[in-house]
């Protein structure tokens, strides 16, 4: 609140792709944005490969790169429009020999390579669904998410197969094939995708794709129940496009990085399809955060347009103003970020030590793209989500004091005066809403109040339209831009012998946002020593990988509700010194 909005000039509003805010969001409708990308020659339907890849391959594009893999040292490795349609249909063209049919699901479990975007792409185009999963994931939270989507292919590493998926393999009767990268003899049980791929021919037709065609799958958390599987379809392309160039700035000849990770939902919007479907250069570093390295592909790359986390944002700010001085980053006009709330701070220290401020934005794993943005045509205010991209309407309800809708026949009541907090909502109607959770219609049913959207996050909205978020509205807990259901993490604790029940909760981080930190009741015959303390952290990044807790304190007597549930937000009540609120629902202590 008390930072000064900043400015920006005549000239960046009239260069801005949404230079004029408020004319486009009264005459922009879906249908003009669906007129921006070609369709499918014939009217044969909207297919997200073809519009990344296959249309521009066919153009004046076919010989710009397209994406650009920074190795290690110099070594640099480039493949144009044209040479990713070839490699893409070599892989639509394996899926149909191994008898995959349209609607099947290939997973990837991979980092930052090219076997990702081909991946990707190509099952795209045969009109199998994509799904990724995240690199760190241990072996329990990929063996859910195979399990839950109905995996048929999977592609990984020998290295990620080894560790993650030959120790539940057994547990995986439906995948029928896994792939492995690389040049040495598969794994047991394996194929070599490289072999594979030389098989094939490099020619391929898409098929007829009906826009509501089932495309993307992508896994997310929540308080309760196993990890929900976020459906995505063909259309969502439309908004992936729109939103690229409208909440990015993006255009064809801009020089484009996003370091989401691939297993994420940032990592596929706008990390794969959103900067392809405009027709610009990505670059792709398979490597892990390192300051200086990030600055020199800044400066190295001539990267225009950045997109990158709060988190990673403030791990360079550590580093101080006078690092990025010694980088020529001239080039970079436009910088946004993703993932979790930016705070004010990192916005301002961008101006002063970057040369351009960081523009945030808002969205979700279940709307698909951004809805919510700061843009390059409007003044920015530090530390405000930003405003609804054109076509997105979004909404605050009021809640009651204990988080309950308060509703009118049915109808949730909306906040209507400036400043005062409610659950940020949205009008269903985007391209890239989420359509269901997979084998899950119920808790997709309970995401919706009347005509709106719940989020689950709550937000204000200032006299001038910026929303502003607050806070989560449940226990899902936000680290490094994931996010991490509770459940899932107690769950797998609770396997371990000496754990009788487990309470898992966010505590703050000043660089990740959150860290995951379990309460633990033992079972009899346990003591709560440090070597015990030690073993259940170790047991937890076996099996959970990124996603275990970081810390473990041991309580045996864990507030719980009437019912019998932990109460998560005691707990943290507790162990943030905060009020504990209604304990009207609290069990009496034995």
């Amino acid at each position: 609140m008390g930072w000064e909005p900043i400015r920006k000039s005549a000239a960046e509003r009239a260069a801005a792709n949404l230079a004029d805010y408020a004319q486009t969001r009264r005459d922009f409708t879906w249908e003009q944005a669906r007129g921006w990308l070609s369709g499918l020659p014939e009217g044969a339907g909207l297919n997200i490969g073809y519009e990344a890849v296959d249309r521009h391959a066919v153009g004046e594009r076919r010989d710009v790169v397209a994406l650009r893999f920074l190795g290690r040292g110099d070594a640099v490795t480039e493949v144009t429009y044209g040479e990713l349609a070839r490699r893409t249909n070599r892989f639509a063209n394996l899926l149909d020999s191994l008898g995959v049919r349209s609607g099947g699901r290939v997973f990837s479990l991979l980092g930052r390579e090219p076997a990702l975007y081909v991946t990707a792409l190509g099952t795209l185009k045969h009109t199998s669904v994509f799904s990724p999963l995240f690199s760190a994931f241990g072996p329990q939270p990929v063996r859910e998410r195979l399990v839950r989507g109905d995996a048929q292919v999977l592609v990984t590493t020998p290295g990620l197969y080894r560790s993650r998926v030959a120790p539940i393999r057994d547990d995986l009767p439906q995948l029928r094939h896994v792939l492995v990268t690389g040049d040495d003899p598969p794994p047991a049980g394996t194929i070599s995708l490289d072999a594979a791929l030389a098989g094939v021919e490099d020619t391929f037709t898409v098929p007829p794709t009906d826009p509501e065609q089932m495309a993307l799958l992508h896994f997310t958390s929540g308080t309760t129940g196993k990890p929900k599987g976020a459906v995505h379809v063909h259309e969502a392309v439309v908004a992936h496009h729109a939103s690229a160039r409208f909440a990015l700035d993006l255009r064809e000849s801009d020089v484009f990085w996003c370091t989401a990770d691939p297993g994420w939902v940032t990592g596929t919007s706008y990390g794969i399809i959103a900067p392809l479907t405009v027709g610009a250069t990505m670059i792709v570093d398979p490597g892990e955060f390192d300051a200086r390295r990030w600055y020199a592909n800044l400066a190295e790359q001539r990267v225009t347009v950045w997109y990158t986390a709060p988190t990673a944002l403030r791990m360079l700010m550590r580093y101080g103003d006078d690092l990025p001085a010694r980088y020529d980053l001239s080039a970079l006009r436009y910088i946004a970020s993703v993932g979790e709330p930016l705070n004010a701070e990192a916005v301002v220290w961008g101006q002063r030590a970057l040369g351009q401020p960081i523009h945030d934005n808002w969205w979700q794993t279940e709307t698909g793209s951004i809805m919510i943005s700061n843009y390059a045509g409007m003044d920015l205010r530090p530390g405000a989500m930003g405003t609804p991209v054109p076509g997105v309407e979004a909404g605050l309800l009021q809640r009651d004091a204990d988080g309950r809708l308060r509703m009118d026949d049915g109808v949730p009541r909306t906040v209507d005066e400036p400043d005062v907090e409610g659950e940020l909502a949205l009008r269903p109607g985007w391209p890239s809403m989420f359509r269901g959770y997979l084998h899950d219609e119920a808790r997709y049913a309970a995401c919706f109040a009347g005509d709106w959207y719940r989020t689950g996050d709550l937000a204000r909205r200032d006299v001038d339209g910026y929303y502003w978020f607050i806070g989560r509205a449940d226990d899902v807990i936000t680290s490094a831009g994931h996010l991490i259901g509770p459940f899932e993490v107690e769950s797998l604790l609770m396997e371990h012998p000496a754990v009788a029940e487990a309470g898992v909760i966010g505590k703050p981080d000043p660089v990740a946002g959150e860290v995951v930190k379990a309460f633990i009741s033992l079972r009899d015959g346990y003591e709560a020593t440090d070597d015990l303390r030690l073993e259940l952290l170790g047991f937890g990044r076996r099996r959970l990988g990124s996603v275990a807790p970081k810390e473990v304190a041991f309580d045996q007597q864990l507030p719980h509700t009437r019912s019998g549930k932990v109460m998560r937000r005691l707990l943290k009540a507790r162990e943030l010194g905060l009020p504990e609120g209604d304990l009207s629902t609290l069990e009496p202590s034995a």
